[in-house]
């Protein structure tokens, strides 16, 4: 039985993060049914509200990473926007900021300060680098992390330089996991009645992204090379191009699919190889087997092929870009995406929340707000009173 129950009613997250990581973890919590009070300077809001396309004048983005979020406009800096801080970490259950290290320190908001308030507050510390480690003090943008993670040395064509995503895939990798971590400090405040500090780098989640290439290192003195859309453990594996000028992705992991794939475009004979019997071995002859796949696909429309490859139970997806997902019937009918109202953009097409929940699913339940929106009632909420928030308005400690 689905309940109106979200299964993070009740939990509060104050989220004084920026670009990009922290604002996913909490969107995640918000999504679920946290009350996320999104906290950004009066002068300088988050640089999310400027990243990406807008329409007229309103950020698109923003309405997706802002969205389930309380927005209020505080100067933590000044004494008044200290006490606000202070006082809304009395009420929360976790708080997420992505500092450097030492800045919460230096402003009397640091961990002993919040967990002498709050015992139970979990305090998620997201950074480049972590906490501590010759690189600390460093900035830390998810760029960084991509290119010392091991993602752009194994990224791109093997003649060809490392390459960068087009998107921010560290941060969001890093966001993903941190809403995971919240949730095992929880429970861990749950059972013991003790808040946290949490230590997150940017860095530590593409790591594990990128595979264990370091074990490989240490054990066998292996370095993998750039292979472009090849894979050194199966084949083949590859994008290829239709007669009709798209793109298509064959994954063969699986030995099964392997061979349908093999026997779909006329060459069962090499299924009797015995290199062929193991994806290393396959791997080894990635050439031949990109032949023989690439030549059949490059004589059919994209139509064509996909039909052959489902109707041979073998592994297959176009390449999309985003109209080709705004229009795909899967993506559609399973609500991947899904229109949510919104007052300045009408309805708006965004990701829906991540996962489904049988008993108790997430939902969207407004886009993201305009800067320091809620100012005013959440500082109410605290419990200051109309002429203390007229004072600090005037002073510019909120907006």
């Amino acid at each position: 039985m689905v309940t109106e129950r979200m299964p993070l009613d009740g939990l509060r997250v104050v989220d004084v993060s920026t670009i990009l990581a922290g604002p996913l973890c909490c969107q995640i919590l918000g999504d679920f049914g946290a009350d996320v009070i999104k906290v950004e300077h009066p002068k300088r809001a988050d640089g999310m509200r400027g990243h990406g396309p807008s329409k007229d004048g309103v950020p698109l983005w923003w309405k997706e990473i802002g969205r389930n979020k309380r927005t209020v406009a505080v100067d933590l800096k000044s004494e008044a926007g200290t006490e606000v801080l202070k006082r809304l970490a009395a009420t929360a259950d976790v708080l997420v900021e992505n500092f450097r290290p030492g800045v919460l320190e230096r402003w009397g908001l640091g961990p002993e300060v919040l967990h002498e308030i709050n015992p139970g507050l979990v305090l998620v510390r997201v950074t480049g680098f972590g906490q501590s480690g010759p690189y600390a003090h460093r900035a830390g943008f998810g760029t960084l992390a991509e290119a010392m993670s091991g993602f752009a040395d194994l990224t791109g064509q093997p003649d060809g330089p490392p390459t960068l995503p087009a998107f921010g895939l560290a941060d969001s990798i890093c966001g993903i996991a941190a809403s995971s971590a919240v949730l095992m400090a929880l429970r861990h405040r749950d059972a013991t009645g003790e808040g946290q500090v949490v230590d997150l780098s940017i860095l530590e989640p593409i790591m594990a992204a990128v595979g264990p290439g370091p074990t490989v290192y240490q054990q066998l003195g292996h370095l993998e090379q750039r292979r472009g859309n090849r894979s050194a453990n199966n084949a083949p594996r590859n994008t290829y191009r239709t007669r009709d000028g798209s793109w298509v992705a064959v994954s063969t992991s699986a030995q099964s699919i392997a061979e349908r794939v093999l026997t779909l475009v006329g060459h069962p004979e090499v299924i009797a190889e015995p290199w062929f019997a193991t994806g290393h071995g396959r791997a080894a002859h990635v050439d031949l087997l990109d032949g023989y796949v690439g030549d059949w696909i490059a004589e059919r429309d994209r139509s064509e092929v996909l039909a052959a490859f489902e109707e041979a139970g073998a592994a297959i997806a176009a390449v999309y870009n985003a109209r080709d997902l705004v229009e795909d019937p899967h993506v559609r009918e399973t609500q991947m995406l899904t229109e949510v109202p919104d007052d300045d953009l009408g309805d708006v097409l965004q990701h829906n929340v991540m996962w489904r929940m049988q008993k108790s699913p997430g939902r969207i339940r407004f886009t993201g707000r305009a800067h320091g929106a809620d100012t005013d009632e959440v500082l109410a909420e605290l419990g200051f009173d109309d002429q203390q928030i007229r004072e600090m308005r005037e002073s510019e400690a909120v907006k």
